[in-house]
């Protein structure tokens, strides 16, 4: 439940997150003191955002801006030259112990920037909002803290809740493919055996080798199921299914939430719906 402030329109502090999950954590810790604008919207894929013109003057016009960090925006580097902000930059990843991300033949090669998919490091994204909008507006200290509280606390109900559904799923049958290696903090976080097909990148394109190997782990360690993710090309998964025989899961939310009305319009909707799809998959 957030907490009501006495702060009127014009002494909102205008703030951006770069891409909707960043945005809805912010949303739900500055409430209303806080005027939003997200950068990289519902189902858009912030690895390969092409910043549009009024971005930037969205960007001068902010007090703080949040991004991830690790790499994930690789595009704000410009964009904030280009707008010439003086707004604060507040990295919310800052504290999270990185995960290396491979690539399609399992070399290490960077820090994974999807930490929000673990929802212990969702937590210290939190924090770190509530301690940069602090910073910014000291007024409001009392309003952030109790909005981050009690979000804190509907997240560690939503933690309890992701691990009894996967606690539902055969040991054996924990193991998925998906479009893009997006999941791993998830996987580690609850025992979940993630392979990505793609890479890290959704940039990047498989080649005919990926797949012929891809293909083969799937039948030689029978996985039970491949998944779609709401940012990726579906077609390269649904090939995998068809030469395979696994079962093609439900939509997955990597990088981006759906629309509002959709099975993912919030982080923590998008944690329930992942968690329940994959159960829904492979639990039988």
């Amino acid at each position: 439940m957030l907490i009501a402030s006495p702060a009127v329109a014009q002494d909102k502090i205008k703030v951006v997150a770069t891409f909707s999950i960043l945005g809805d954590l912010v949303k739900n810790v500055g409430g209303n003191r806080v005027e939003l604008a997200t950068l990289v919207g519902p189902n858009g894929d912030a690895h390969v955002y092409s910043p549009a013109p009024g971005d930037a003057k969205t960007l001068a016009a902010a007090r703080l801006v949040f991004v991830n960090g690790l790499g994930l925006e690789g595009w704000m580097t410009r964009l904030v030259k280009a707008s010439g902000t003086k707004a604060t930059s507040v990295v919310v990843s800052a504290g999270v112990k990185p995960r290396q991300a491979q690539d399609a033949h399992g070399h290490n090669h960077s820090a994974d920037p999807h930490a929000w998919q673990s929802i212990a490091n969702a937590k210290i994204y939190v924090a770190n909002i509530r301690d940069g909008l602090i910073r910014a507006d000291a007024a409001g200290k009392a309003v952030y803290e109790a909005n981050a509280a009690s979000y804190l606390a509907r997240l560690d109900a939503l933690d309890a809740e992701v691990r009894a559904t996967i606690a539902k799923i055969p040991a054996g049958r924990r193991r998925i493919i998906t479009s893009h290696e997006a999941l791993g903090y998830f996987g580690e976080a609850y025992g979940v055996e993630i392979i990505g097909a793609v890479g890290v990148s959704t940039g990047s394109e498989p080649s005919a080798r990926d797949i012929a190997r891809i293909i083969a782990q799937i039948k030689r360690q029978n996985i039970p199921a491949v998944f779609m993710e709401n940012i990726s090309d579906q077609r390269l998964i649904q090939q995998i299914a068809r030469e395979t025989g696994a079962r093609t899961g439900g939509t997955l939310y990597s990088d981006a939430l759906s629309e509002p009305a959709g099975p993912a319009g919030s982080y923590i909707d998008m944690m329930r719906n992942n968690a329940l799809q994959l159960s829904k998959a492979l639990a039988g």
